[in-house]
């Protein structure tokens, strides 16, 4: 996608040949900062600190990571601590295991010498594969947006509600979420999108909005409880959000707030969409409540906020009473009952075990060994 008319990627291969660069997303949307990986510990740190944060995004660091492990230590036990060492750093998002055991699989029968190269190859087409995936989600999505505006009067702007940042910032490119509402655009669908600010990182405020704002896409930033009313409105076509985990039965973990989202949707008749790649499919469970790991991140993202002083100053300013505790469960689970579809790269899925195996019936015996 685009910042100030420039295609960006979210990672790239540094120009030199000796790291991985990222686009800082602490930074963001005040400040546009590059920030350089060289060392296993800065691909760890990239993704524990949320520098690099979106399941796809975070599966393709984590292959990165693996080739700068591998320049540090190619042997069989540096292989291991690297495998264990990025999958330590985010408990919830399918794509990080999915992405080490690709590098894994890869690289253990090779010769430790051969083991750098394969991994930066391998990382490479793992993000290629993601731009391509990503693209074709947009696709599953355009049908879908099409389908509502052939129901609608000519020009009228069609009103997309998102939740967290499920945009090209969260993978290599395209996005999840925003890829059919990029399409749209792009293709002169009037579409408009109300971005939820997503707390307590805010991905929706700082994020999204920054990216739909550099495409050009018209968006209004609202409040993460403003999402019902508008629905009850009318003023919502439709939901489409991300994920970070999807079981085999089509359970969605998404950030925190989602499972309210659906909720909403499903009150008021509002079709709610999950943007789908398909290693973010965990095949080896069924029910989301019980057997997805919920991360709980560090309880100062919910008593601080960051934001931008009329001088432009970045400051972080505490926003809760001193003593007073606070909780920070990073995501929630979405049963499969309140999704209208899951959109892949194969198309619109049905939000359950067959109709996800439909379309990807290769899978049909994982998990059950």
């Amino acid at each position: 996608m685009k910042i100030d008319g420039k295609p960006h990627r979210t990672i790239w291969p540094a120009p030199d040949g000796n790291a991985v660069e990222i686009i800082d997303q602490t930074k963001l949307p005040h400040l546009f900062e590059v920030a350089r990986l060289e060392t296993l510990k800065d691909a760890a740190h990239a993704i524990k600190a949320m520098l690099v944060r979106g399941a796809p995004l975070i599966g393709a660091t984590a292959a990165y990571g693996m080739w700068l492990a591998m320049r540090e230590d190619s042997s069989d036990a540096g292989l291991s601590n690297a495998y264990d060492r990025l999958y330590e750093t985010r408990p919830t998002a399918v794509n990080l295991r999915w992405a080490l055991d690709a590098a894994r699989t890869k690289l253990g029968p090779l010769a430790p010498d051969a083991r750098a190269d394969a991994a930066f190859t391998l990382a490479g087409e793992i993000c290629d594969e993601d731009v391509e995936i990503n693209r074709s989600i947009g696709e599953a999505g355009l049908a879908v947006i099409k389908d509502i505006q052939s129901r609608k009067k000519p020009r009228e702007t069609i009103n997309v509600l998102t939740h967290c940042n499920a945009g090209w910032l969260a993978t290599v490119d395209w996005g999840t979420a925003t890829a059919p509402i990029y399409l749209a655009h792009d293709a002169g669908i009037p579409v408009h999108v109300w971005v939820d600010e997503t707390r307590p990182r805010n991905q929706g405020a700082s994020l999204t909005a920054w990216e739909l704002s550099n495409h050009g896409v018209p968006h209004t930033v609202i409040v993460d409880n403003a999402g019902g009313h508008y629905m009850q409105h009318g003023m919502v076509d439709l939901v489409i959000t991300g994920t970070d985990r999807t079981t085999r039965a089509g359970d969605v973990c998404n950030k925190i707030g989602t499972y309210l989202k659906a909720l909403a949707a499903h009150d008021n008749g509002v079709p709610f969409y999950v943007g789908l790649p398909s290693p973010t499919v965990d095949w080896t469970i069924v029910d989301g409540v019980r057997d997805i790991p919920i991360e709980e991140r560090d309880f100062r993202e919910v008593t601080e906020i960051t934001g931008r002083l009329a001088d432009g100053k970045v400051v972080t300013v505490t926003i809760t009473p001193e003593k007073s505790a606070a909780a920070n469960p990073a995501f929630d689970v979405t049963p499969a009952r309140l999704v209208t579809g899951l959109l892949t790269e194969r198309g619109l899925a049905e939000p359950s075990e067959e109709g996800l195996l439909r379309l990807f019936p290769e899978m049909r015996q994982a998990g059950e060994d």
